[in-house]
């Protein structure tokens, strides 16, 4: 049955929470789920790929908007596309990619103290770098709450949703995804998780973000999304221990 509902710190913990009494392992998504897009971050990070492309094949700014557009699509990251198609140096394209300003991103205190409060380990999943993770959760001041940080190039280079990145993420990190959540502000990213039995949370904006498409911010009713949420620190906020069924005491 699906679970969807929109949850935020005003309202009172809600029922169907209690599925989370299981859980010890959360994995969050970085971009658009633990900042909002008031913080002009990630259309700093496309403008600077279609910079990227427009530099290396002389196309015009639309020409290259366009472009990474298509990649996206086709491949999951432009990245992805890039080197499938032309062999593009990863390493080359992720660090100007991801040299942008950081100055509209705040420290978010109330954030790192639900993250905290949360049981058991805390993980990063991302489809870009582990440079840029940390210098998006070292300036909301959140980094230092995460075990570890599972990127791109750990991925081998293929991008959420791929069956075969939340496996190898998975291996790496001995997580039980029967006892993980998933937050992630695109759908489709939740659909191999909720298959492997984690619970997945859907990271909605509580405004329409003018950069993205339509159906990258839709709060999306379906089977694989258990939770949507426009608000991650007021859903998180009731998820602690405290408030949860206990875990299962091994015998």
């Amino acid at each position: 049955m699906n679970q969807n509902a929109s949850i935020t710190a005003a309202l009172p913990l809600l029922p169907e929470q209690a599925a989370f009494g299981h859980v010890d392992h959360w994995i969050f998504d970085l971009d658009n789920t633990l900042y909002s897009h008031e913080a002009q971050v990630w259309p700093q990070v496309n403008e600077r790929i279609s910079l990227y492309l427009l530099e290396l094949f002389g196309l015009d700014g639309l020409s290259a908007r366009e472009l990474r557009r298509y990649y996206y699509e086709r491949y999951g990251t432009t990245l992805n596309g890039l080197m499938s198609e032309h062999g593009v140096d990863p390493d080359d394209f992720l660090a100007f990619a991801h040299d942008i300003d950081l100055t509209l991103l705040d420290p978010n205190p109330d954030l790192g103290a639900a993250i905290a409060a949360l049981p058991g380990r805390k993980l990063i999943l991302t489809n870009g770098s582990r440079g840029h993770a940390e210098n998006v959760a070292g300036k909301l001041g959140i980094l230092h709450h995460f075990e570890d940080i599972f990127d791109i190039v750990e991925a081998g280079f293929l991008p959420k949703p791929e069956r075969a990145t939340y496996e190898t993420f998975l291996a790496k990190h001995a997580v039980d995804p029967a006892r993980a959540a998933m937050f992630e502000d695109i759908d489709k990213n939740l659909i191999v998780p909720s298959a492997l039995g984690m619970k997945t949370v859907l990271i909605v904006p509580r405004t329409p973000d003018p950069f993205r498409e339509a159906w990258e911010q839709a709060a999306v009713e379906a089977a694989h999304v258990h939770f949507v949420t426009d608000d991650l620190t007021g859903f998180l906020k009731p998820l602690m221990r405290s408030e949860l069924t206990p875990l299962p005491v091994a015998e």
